[in-house]
């Protein structure tokens, strides 16, 4: 969408079949479009862990931009402030702030890899590695919460560097697999 507004329309249309609870602009201004307790469209198909209607256990917040460009002061600020109230009235740990990008890999790439989620982290608000002895990348991440998609594993891969190497390329090394060593041990699934 061109503008924040034609985001927020857009998803209060019927028409689009797609919604979100909130949207922050660029310049921090926020719009609730649905109640927390009820559920919105914005995830879509995809999986975090065993959990496969993300749509119906999750908080979706829009941010306006295409992933290419910073995320603007403001918007950040305001999404910080949104993130902390709203896992204080639900009990979400740091773990279970996710991007669309980890939990529909391959066919969402937001918030992508211009996204501060190291910024999240330093405020408790989401989770950064810290690098370890590692293990079975592809199993770790699974631990983690990942789900592999049957089309290929480069897309886990290009959406755990968009989030936790930015600017990382080439094939999967010795680093991608120590930070996801360290994850796993993060998230006890079931």
């Amino acid at each position: 969408m061109p503008s924040a507004e034609g985001a927020r329309d857009w998803l209060c249309d019927p028409r689009s079949q797609v919604s979100a609870h909130y949207v922050i602009c660029p310049a921090g201004r926020l719009w609730q479009l649905v109640d927390e307790a009820e559920r919105a469209w914005h995830a879509g198909a995809g999986q975090w862990g065993s959990l496969t209607d993300v749509n119906s256990h999750s908080i979706g917040i829009e941010l306006a931009n295409t992933g290419l460009q910073p995320f603007a002061e403001p918007q950040m600020a305001a999404l910080e402030d949104l993130l902390s109230s709203i896992r204080k009235r639900w009990k979400i740990p740091p773990e279970g702030v996710i991007g669309h990008s980890d939990m529909a890999l391959g066919r969402k790439i937001d918030p992508g890899p211009r996204f501060d989620w190291r910024r999240l982290a330093r405020q408790g608000l989401s989770v950064w590695p810290q690098p370890r002895r590692g293990g079975s990348f592809y199993d770790d991440a699974q631990r983690f919460g990942y789900a592999i998609p049957a089309e290929g594993k480069s897309h886990l891969l290009q959406a755990f560097r968009h989030r936790f190497r930015p600017g990382a390329s080439g094939p999967l090394d010795e680093i991608d697999t120590a930070l996801m060593a360290d994850l796993a041990t993060r998230w006890p699934r079931d």
